[in-house]
């Protein structure tokens, strides 16, 4: 179990503090007295016991359950739990309470100090020194972080009703939050005419075209990478110059990457383009799914984001200009980092400063007739062969760490009731369709609701959706989706592809799928799909030569698979229950060949738990894993993150 990866992205996701180690820990910070913070007076404590201290805690009141007595203990058992090789399974179920504690004690401070009149600056100037004082992260980092964030997330408690348990509710999910929350609960409108009846999946007639197509996925590019810079900074990114130099004994970072907290190197990037250039005669258009800034989320403006994208736009016209390049939005694009608000947000809070930008930048490769969605939401549809149409969703619509959503889950900006409206008008024109964009649907980062009706989109349209293409985790794996009656027949697959960036403990990575088509009656459905990777381990030891990216599999070949259907990938999960040669295939597979562990027992439920959960939040979809409870499914489903 990779315990760095999987704790190094909850401090940011509230206020920053959440947002850095965002997958199953937290420390519960709500204070005895404002005042203790601002003068220092705080008690020194004994060796803390993080276990009992957890065991008191589990029917808190308001008066006590958020000491600071504790707050110093929780905190001072991660910084030990860092170093620990594999947390027993109970220890990270409770470190996962401990996310909603924190997130609850951030809520109430933040609201407590609003209603005694405390400026923002005043409330932004106590979490900085909260955050300086219990070492969540160094002092530019923590001024960094709260300086960047405190506009939206102040604004936005600020504006809220809700009480902190409906907020963690939201954020955290239904076992942080009170039974009913009515911003939590919605369903859009499907159009009247009934779903048809469903064909049974056939492969193409032997020597039928097929089309080829690049999945460029997390480039995160780093333009201030520094080879032999220190790449273990205990910051959220290192491997820059003003990290210094590694300590004594310990290597610097490596010239192309590195599999510590960096990302992806400049040189790096063009060195992939350039290879890419020479063969790309093997793929006929190009999907972008997002997230091209790097993970220093504390340092990063509006001018600085756009910059970005404009010169990887650049970039791509330059190394492909004869490709068609179909972009989705990260949820890195921002700033601050997860920020999209919905278009009733207006003024200097407007998103409209970065769909203006979007535009801009993706009328290189998509009609004027886009324009208008992607300046509503960031979405649009486009039709590039006849009878199939290719579908781009902003996925921070369903994002849980896009503060702005509290304000109200509903639908955001119309999205999910456009899918519908589009999804209807493809299946009226008999046209199949993909569906591409950032974050996917069934991970824990995307909010309950929203989950659940793209859910059931999926369903109505499961024989014109042949093809969905994610990224964001950074990881090798697929979702499966199943029908909503039974929760047992397979209907669809979304293919969540490796990332460009090697953060963190990666090999680098990209994807070419081959898929049926361009010709009269054509699926459009994926046949194939071949990975490939650069390894940084051999690259470094060369770094005057061009690194070698290199072929690392082939589905069909790696899992004896006649062809890529639903029900194929649901048969391989059947299958990795119990062969584990095929689970450790498949594990290696994840990591980019960069695993560290044997997958065990957890890391088997886990990871088949995921596969199967196109929809988060429901542990009903790995009951067939022996997971029952909301709580160990959430955990289970939190382990393998990075983002």
């Amino acid at each position: 179990m990779k315990l760095q990866g999987l704790l190094n992205h909850i401090m940011f996701i509230l206020f920053g503090l959440l947002h850095v180690l965002h997958s199953s820990s937290s420390i519960p910070l709500k204070f005895k007295s404002m005042m203790d913070i601002e003068a220092g007076n705080v008690p020194q404590h004994s060796k803390p016991n993080y276990l009992a201290d957890f065991s008191s805690r589990q029917q808190y009141t308001k008066k006590e359950s958020y000491s600071f007595q504790s707050a110093y203990s929780i905190l001072n058992q991660k910084k030990l739990l860092l170093t620990s090789v594999e947390p027993q399974l109970q220890v990270m179920k409770e470190l996962q309470a401990m996310t909603c504690i924190l997130c609850k004690g951030i809520v109430y401070l933040v609201q407590t100090q609003a209603a005694k009149g405390s400026t923002k600056e005043e409330i932004a100037k106590i979490i900085t020194k909260v955050c300086i004082f219990f070492r969540i992260e160094d002092e530019r980092v923590c001024i960094g972080i709260v300086s960047v964030f405190q506009d939206e997330v102040l604004t936005v408690l600020d504006d809220l009703a809700l009480s902190p348990e409906e907020v963690c509710g939201v954020l955290v999910g239904k076992d942080c939050g009170i039974p009913y929350n009515p911003l939590n609960s919605w369903n859009i409108s499907l159009p009247n005419t009934p779903k048809p009846p469903v064909v049974p999946h056939t492969l193409p007639k032997p020597g039928s075209p097929s089309v080829r197509v690049l999945h460029l996925t997390d480039i995160h590019l780093d333009k201030v990478y520094q080879p032999g810079s220190n790449a273990v900074c205990n910051e959220p990114l290192c491997c820059h110059v003003d990290d210094g130099l590694p300590a004594p004994g310990t290597p610097g970072a490596g010239h192309y990457g590195d599999y510590r907290s960096c990302d992806t190197p400049p040189w790096t990037l063009e060195g992939l383009f350039s290879h890419l250039v020479s063969k790309q005669e093997q793929f006929d258009y190009i999907i972008w799914t997002g997230d091209l800034p790097s993970h220093t989320v504390w340092n990063q403006t509006r001018a600085g984001q756009t910059s970005l994208l404009t010169s990887l736009t650049d970039l791509l016209v330059k190394y492909f200009p004869n490709k068609r390049i179909f972009p989705a939005l990260g949820n890195h694009e921002s700033a601050p980092v997860n920020s999209f608000p919905p278009n009733f947000v207006t003024g200097n809070q407007s998103i409209s400063w970065l769909y203006d930008s979007l535009v801009e930048s993706w009328k290189a490769w998509l009609p004027e007739e886009t324009y208008s969605t992607i300046k509503q939401g960031a979405f649009y549809t486009i039709s590039p062969f006849p009878g199939f149409r290719i579908i781009s969703l902003n996925m921070n619509d369903c994002n849980n760490q896009n503060w702005w959503l509290l304000l109200n889950t509903t639908d955001p900006n119309g999205q999910l009731e456009w899918l519908a409206q589009t999804l209807q008008f493809a299946e009226d024109k008999k046209e199949k369709v993909h569906i591409i964009g950032h974050i996917p649907p069934g991970v824990s980062d995307c909010l309950e609701a929203w989950s659940y009706n793209y859910y059931m989109l999926i369903d109505r349209y499961e024989s014109t959706v042949t093809g969905q293409f994610f990224g964001h985790t950074h990881f090798d794996h697929f979702e499966i989706f199943y029908d909503q009656a039974t929760l047992k027949r397979p209907t669809n697959v979304a293919y969540i592809s490796p990332s460009v960036t090697p953060f963190s403990d990666l090999n680098m990575g990209y994807r070419i799928f081959i898929i049926d088509g361009n010709y009269t009656g054509s699926s459009w459905e994926v046949l194939d799909h071949a990975t490939f990777i650069l390894n940084l381990t051999a690259a470094n030891a060369q770094p005057l030569a061009n690194p070698e990216w290199q072929l690392e599999y082939t589905a069909k070949a790696a899992y004896s698979m006649k062809s890529l259907f639903p029900e194929d990938w649901d048969n391989l999960i059947t299958k990795m229950k119990n062969n584990d040669t095929l689970l450790q295939t498949f594990n290696r597979y994840y990591y980019k060949s960069h695993a560290e562990d044997r997958c065990d027992d957890t890391c088997r439920k886990s990871l088949l738990c995921g596969l199967k959960s196109g929809r988060s939040h429901s542990p009903e979809l790995c009951s067939d894993l022996g997971i029952s409870s909301l709580q160990e499914f959430q955990y289970l489903t939190t382990l393998k993150k990075v983002c």
